[in-house]
C-alpha cells in the first residue's frame, strides 16, 4: 500500500502529460494502442495471414467449379487423294471432310469429379476453420504476452520506488548514527539491481508488442494495450464437455478423409474407357456429291487401366483415416488434460493471491520495525524482495491460468471470449 501511494503523485504528473500531449497531437498516439482483443480479432480479418487462409478456400472452389466442366468438342478438317501423280495430281478427285468430334464420358465420371471437387472445398473450408482458430489462438497468446510484459514493467516499477523509499530509510538511519555506511550501500546496490531489471521488463515490453503488431498485420507498432485478456479469466467459465467433435483439428481430418474417399471413386470411375462420337460431312470433288460421315472411336485398356493412380488412391484413404482415428483420440486426450489444468490453474491463483497477501503484510511489518530501530536493514530488504517474488508469483499464475484457458479453447474451436469462430 505504501508503495502505491507513493507513485500517485508521479501517475498524476505523466496523465497530464499524457493529456497535454493527446491534445497537442489530435489523439494520435491513442489511436496506436491494441484495441481489445475482440476488436482485435475482427480487424485482423484482412491481416496477411487471414488472406492466405481465404485464398486456400477459394483455390478448392475454382478447381471444384473445373470439375463440373465437360470435354470439349475438337473440329477437324481432312483432304485427300491431292498432290499425287495422275489422276490423283490435282483436286479434281480430292475428297474433302469436315467432322466434328466429341468425347464422351461413361461411368459417373463427371458425377465422381464434382462429388470430389465438393469434397475438395469442404476439406479446404475445414482446413481454414482451423487455420482461422489458430491463429486466433496465436493472437490472443501475443496479446497476452504483451500484457503480461507490461504487468512486469508495473511490477519492476514498483520495485524500484519502494527500493528508493527504503534507502532514503537508510541513508536517515545512517545520518542518525543508527546504522553503518554499509547498510546504504547494500540498499543502494539492491536498487540498482533493481533498476537494470526494470530496463529490461521494459524492453521486453517493447518486443512483445512488435511481436502483437506483426501478427495483426499494422504496419505502425502498437504502443500499448487498451484492453486485458487475463482479466477474462477472473471469474471461472465453464470448461466442459470433453467433445472432440468441437476440435476443428478433428472436423479436418474427418473432412480429409471424406475428400479422399471421393478421390478414390473418382480414380475408379476413370478406369472406365471413354468414347469419342464423330460426325461430319464430305466432299466428294469427283463425283461432285456431298455425304455424312460417322463413327465412334474406343479406347482399347491394353496398357493403361489406371491401377497405379487406383493404388495411391486408396493408400490416400488408409492414411487419412488413421490420422482422423489419431486426431480424435488427441483431441480426447487434450481435452480432459486441458479441462484438469484449467480447474488446477485457479486453485494455483488463489494460492499465489494469498501468499501475495501475506507478503504485503510482512513487508508492512518489517518497515515498521526498521524504522523504529528495532530490526535490521537485511530483514527489510529480505521482506522486500519476498513481496516482489509474491507479485510475480501471482503473475505468473495468472499467466499460467490464461495459458490453459486458451489451449482448451483452441480444442473447442472458439476464441477466448467464448465466441465461436467461423
Amino acid at each position: 500500500m505504501n508503495g502505491v501511494k507513493r507513485r500517485l503523485p508521479r501517475c498524476a504528473m505523466v496523465g497530464m502529460t499524457a493529456v497535454l500531449w493527446s491534445a497537442a497531437l489530435g489523439g494520435t498516439a491513442h489511436a496506436q494502442e491494441a484495441p481489445p482483443f475482440a476488436t482485435l480479432l475482427k480487424q485482423s480479418e484482412d491481416a496477411p495471414r487471414a488472406a492466405a487462409i481465404a485464398a486456400d478456400v477459394a483455390r478448392a472452389e475454382g478447381l471444384a467449379e473445373q470439375a463440373r466442366a465437360r470435354p470439349n468438342p475438337s473440329v477437324s478438317v481432312l483432304a485427300e487423294n491431292i498432290g499425287g501423280g495422275t489422276p490423283y495430281s490435282s483436286f479434281d478427285a480430292a475428297e474433302t471432310t469436315l467432322q466434328v468430334n466429341q468425347p464422351f464420358e461413361l461411368g459417373g465420371k463427371r458425377t465422381a469429379r464434382i462429388a470430389a471437387g465438393r469434397a475438395g472445398v469442404g476439406a479446404a473450408q475445414a482446413r481454414g476453420l482451423d487455420a482461422r482458430v489458430a491463429y486466433a489462438f496465436d493472437l490472443a497468446t501475443g496479446y497476452a504476452a504483451a500484457e503480461i510484459a507490461q504487468r512486469r514493467v508495473d511490477l519492476a516499477e514498483y520495485e524500484v520506488e519502494e527500493a528508493e523509499a527504503d534507502l532514503r530509510v537508510a541513508n536517515a538511519q545512517v545520518g542518525a548514527g543508527k546504522e553503518a555506511r554499509l547498510r546504504s550501500l547494500q540498499a543502494e546496490t539492491a536498487l540498482q539491481a533493481l533498476r537494470a531489471d526494470l530496463d529490461l521488463a521494459r524492453a521486453n515490453y517493447t518486443a512483445a508488442l512488435a511481436r502483437l503488431s506483426a501478427l495483426s498485420g499494422v504496419t505502425q507498432p502498437y504502443t500499448g494495450l487498451s484492453g486485458s485478456v487475463l482479466a477474462l479469466f477472473d471469474t471461472p467459465p465453464a470448461v466442459g464437455p470433453v467433445d472432440p467433435g468441437r476440435s476443428t483439428i478433428y472436423r479436418t481430418a474427418l473432412a480429409e478423409r471424406e475428400a479422399a474417399n471421393q478421390r478414390l471413386a473418382y480414380e475408379r470411375k476413370r478406369a472406365i474407357p471413354d468414347i469419342t462420337g464423330s460426325l461430319g460431312v464430305r466432299r466428294l470433288e469427283r463425283e461432285g456429291a456431298t455425304a455424312l460421315v460417322a463413327g465412334v472411336s474406343v479406347p482399347l485398356p491394353l496398357f493403361d487401366s489406371n491401377r497405379g493412380n487406383i493404388a495411391a488412391a486408396r493408400a490416400e484413404l488408409a492414411g487419412a483415416s488413421a490420422r482422423a482415428e489419431v486426431a480424435r483420440t488427441e483431441a480426447e486426450t487434450e481435452l480432459r488434460g486441458a479441462i484438469a489444468q484449467a480447474e488446477a490453474s485457479e486453485a494455483r491463483v488463489r494460492a499465489a493471491q494469498a501468499s501475495l497477501a501475506t507478503a504485503q503484510e510482512g513487508y508492512r511489518l518489517a518497515r515498521i520495525a526498521y524504522e523504529g530501530g528495532k530490526s535490521p536493514l537485511i530483514e527489510l530488504l529480505t521482506a522486500r524482495h519476498n513481496l516482489g517474488a509474491a507479485r510475480g508469483v501471482v503473475l505468473d499464475a495468472q499467466a499460467a491460468r490464461f495459458a490453459t484457458h486458451a489451449i482448451l479453447a483452441r480444442l473447442q474451436g472458439r476464441a477466448i471470449t467464448g465466441d465461436p469462430i467461423q
